[in-house]
Order: structure tokens, then sequence, then C-alpha cells
């Protein structure tokens, strides 16, 4: 018997995961849970992969990150949506417990570095980054989570339209927990585990990307 999500959509980012998200699609076979896949129109080999997965697919209008997650959300009509990988790093075993936390709390982020958790997928450099980027969105925007960039998110899907992203990039990481504390949404996090992904390379570059979101943040601190 399949594991019931009632009233759950992932919404699935992909971009060039021919290899690891037909996997992803075949683990999340075993729960009865919509989904939907946002990628780019001329992401054929990723298309092709999973051609016979009878999931859901957006072609996004812009490319990037940002994008796909924004636009993702626009097209979802169940009560409660979650951001998930595309390459194998999140475990949908922990749909359940977040699910939970969705009877007190309007998002739930998952969290690497909390107590139960961890990381086979951090690098040295995407670990600092995240304490510090943490450690800014405490003292600059008082936001409590200690793990602000991880995207395992699951929340409220009428809420999640009233943020009214922007970014197209990975500064989505950030934008979304900001513009949480900001309206005064409740929210929690809740223990994850981070796998190693599937196949394929990283997306993110630590360098690029690290940049653009600390800019960001300085900028929305400066201007509040």
């Amino acid at each position: 018997m399949k594991k019931k999500l009632d009233n759950l959509t992932l919404l699935i980012p992909a971009k060039n995961e021919p290899e690891s998200l037909p996997l992803v699609l075949k683990e999340l076979k075993k729960y009865k849970i919509k989904k939907v896949i946002v990628l780019q129109k001329d992401d054929k080999d990723t298309i092709k992969a999973i051609k016979d997965k009878k999931s859901k697919i957006i072609f996004q209008k812009k490319n990037g990150y940002g994008s796909a997650i924004k636009e993702g959300i626009y097209k979802i009509k169940t009560k409660y949506l979650c951001i998930f990988n595309a390459d194998g790093s999140f475990n949908p075993k922990e749909l359940f417990q977040m699910s939970k936390s969705l009877k007190r709390f309007n998002f739930v982020f998952g969290s690497r570095y909390s107590k139960n958790a961890g990381s086979k997928d951090d690098t040295f450099l995407t670990f600092i980054g995240n304490k510090i980027f943490s450690l800014l969105g405490k003292l600059f925007f008082n936001i409590q989570l200690n793990d602000i960039l991880y995207t395992y998110i699951m929340g409220d899907t009428k809420k999640f339209k009233s943020l009214n992203l922007q970014n197209h990039d990975f500064r989505i990481c950030i934008e979304i927990p900001l513009k949480i504390a900001t309206k005064k949404f409740k929210y929690t996090f809740s223990s994850s585990f981070e796998r190693k992904r599937f196949k394929g390379e990283k997306k993110v570059n630590e360098f690029k990307d690290g940049f653009l979101i600390g800019y960001y943040m300085l900028k929305k601190f400066l201007i509040r």
C-alpha cells in the first residue's frame, strides 16, 4: 500500500538531471503524492528521461532555479506544497515529520544542522557559507533558522504565493525565509539528513552564488 500525503504537492525544479530525476521519481512511487516538475523547454535529455513517469511537467518561462520555483508555485492547487530537489539529496521519508508541524506552523524548513541531522552533500565552503548567512539572517532580520539556505521547505500554498517572490537565481534561497519572517508567518524547522546526490553535478557555484546572496542580504538590510 502506498503511503499517503494528502493535500500536498512536491514542487521539483530540475535542470540537466537526466540521470538523477528518474531515480527520484521511482523512489516517490512508494508514496501517493502529487508532483510538479519545472524545467526548461530545451532540457531535452531530462524530458526524454522522464517521459514515461506520468508526472506533470511545467516549462519555465525564464531560466534559473528561482524562476523554476516561483513559476511552479503558481501552478499548484493543493493546500500545501514542498520544494523537493531533483538530484536525490532530499529523503521523502522526512515529508511525514515535516507535515505534522503544519498543524501549528505555516512553513517548515528542513535543517541539516539540528539534532539527528546531517549531510553527505555539504562541502566545506557550503557549510561555512551557510553558517555565516544563517548568523546574518538572525542578526539582520531575526530569522530563527540554523540552515537558512537549505530549500527543503514545506508550507501553505496560499502563503507561498503571497510572498511574491522575485529572484530568478539562487538568491531565492534567502528571499523565501526573509519574506516569511517579514510577513510574520509562523515557521519552524525539522531535522533533515541530506543524502549524496544520486548522479550528476551540483548546480551551485559557491563563490558566485555566495556573493549574490550576500549582496542581496546587505541590500535588504540597508533599505529597511
